[in-house]
């Protein structure tokens, strides 16, 4: 994300759930008039909508681009499984029950 002329103080990276929020808010100089400024400096915030186990894993800011690291971790019991296949004959342990009879 382009955060031309803001630091790493005025912008803010948050992560609830599946929900990833950047806002960002320019320190405002009363002091200071411009007759023409290049770059607009007021507040944005931008919301974007993750996908299921996906994770912020690092954020950096670095010449005016925001870089956001996004990992997809999947829990282990969500992991496909292999699953071994038995032969008919080996895989059998029906066991016969006899019955005594008494004559």
């Amino acid at each position: 994300m382009a955060l031309a002329g803001f630091s790493t103080e005025e912008v803010s990276v948050t992560a609830e759930q599946n929900v990833l929020t950047v806002e960002g808010r320019k320190a405002e100089s009363a002091d200071q008039q411009y007759l023409y400024q290049g770059i607009p400096a007021r507040p944005f915030r931008r919301v974007f909508n993750l996908a299921d186990y996906v994770q912020v894993k690092s954020a950096s800011l670095d010449g005016g681009l925001l870089k956001i690291e996004l990992v997809r971790e999947i829990p282990e019991a969500m992991k496909p499984r292999l699953i071994a296949i038995g032969t008919g004959s080996a895989g059998n342990d029906n066991k016969q029950i006899e019955h005594n009879k008494a004559a």
